[in-house]
C-alpha cells in the first residue's frame, strides 16, 4: 500500500538513529540489512503491551493492523518522552495473518497454536504488516500484504512443529524463515514482511525522514 502520512507535513530534517519499538529480534536484523542504526524502546514493567494487540469485535484484518500500528506508536511516544531520550524517529510494526476475515495472532499456548496450524494447513492465506515511523509533530505509516499457501500438514507434523516451540509468539503459529519453510509451498508478496519488517516500504518511509538507505 502506498505510503499514507497522518499528520501535516512539513520538512524532514535528516536523522541517522531510528528507535525501534519491538521486541523482535528479526525487525532489528532486517533494519542492520538496511544499515540503519536503531536503539530498542521497549516497554517498561508497567505497560501492558499485549493489551494494544487484542481484535475488536467484528474487526477486519486490514483494519485490525493499521490501528495496532498507530497504538504502538502512541505508545512507544509517550515512552520516549517519558525516559528524556533525545529526539529521533520511532519505528513500530504489526504483522497479522489472515484467513478470511479471520485473524490469526499469536499463539495463547502450544494447543492454539495446533488449531491455528490445522485451519493454515492446505490453504492460502494473507499475511499483513503495518509498519509506521514517526515522531511528536508527524508520522508516516503503510501496509505490507503478503500470500502465503500451507501445503497440507498431518497432525503429526503438526505436533512436531508446535514441540519445536517455534510457533510461539509467530502471528498465524510459523515463522517463515524458520523451519515452517518445509511446508509452505508457495509466497506471492514480500518475503521480508512476512518475517515482520518489509524492506522496501519501510526503506521508502525511512527515506522519507532524511534517513540515507
Amino acid at each position: 500500500m502506498p505510503i499514507t502520512p497522518t499528520i501535516g507535513n512539513s520538512g524532514w530534517s535528516m536523522h541517522s538513529l531510528v528507535y525501534l519499538a519491538s521486541q523482535s529480534p528479526r525487525r532489528r536484523q532486517l533494519l542492520d540489512q538496511l544499515g540503519i542504526a536503531c536503539e530498542l524502546l521497549l516497554p517498561g514493567p508497567d505497560e501492558d503491551a499485549e493489551a494494544l494487540e487484542q481484535v475488536l469485535p467484528r474487526e477486519l484484518p486490514l483494519r485490525y493492523v493499521q490501528r495496532v500500528t498507530q497504538l504502538k506508536l502512541d505508545a512507544a511516544l509517550l515512552r520516549q518522552k517519558r525516559r528524556g531520550l533525545p529526539d529521533a524517529p520511532v519505528l513500530c510494526a504489526d504483522t497479522t495473518v489472515a484467513l478470511g476475515r479471520t485473524i490469526f495472532g499469536k499463539p495463547f499456548d502450544q494447543q492454539d497454536a495446533a488449531r491455528m496450524l490445522q485451519d493454515l494447513s492446505g490453504n492460502t492465506h494473507t499475511v499483513l504488516t503495518g509498519v509506521v515511523v514517526g515522531t511528536d509533530w508527524q508520522r508516516l505509516a503503510l501496509v505490507s500484504r503478503s500470500r502465503v499457501s500451507l501445503a497440507p500438514m498431518s497432525a503429526a507434523q503438526i505436533e512436531n512443529y508446535v514441540a519445536s516451540g517455534e510457533p510461539i509468539g509467530k502471528a498465524g503459529a510459523y515463522a517463515v524463515q524458520g523451519r515452517a519453510a518445509a511446508y509452505i509451498s508457495k509466497i506471492s508478496g514480500s518475503y521480508s514482511g512476512i518475517m515482520g519488517l518489509p524492506l522496501f516500504e519501510t526503506a521508502q518511509l525511512l527515506r522519507s525522514f532524511g534517513f540515507n538507505v
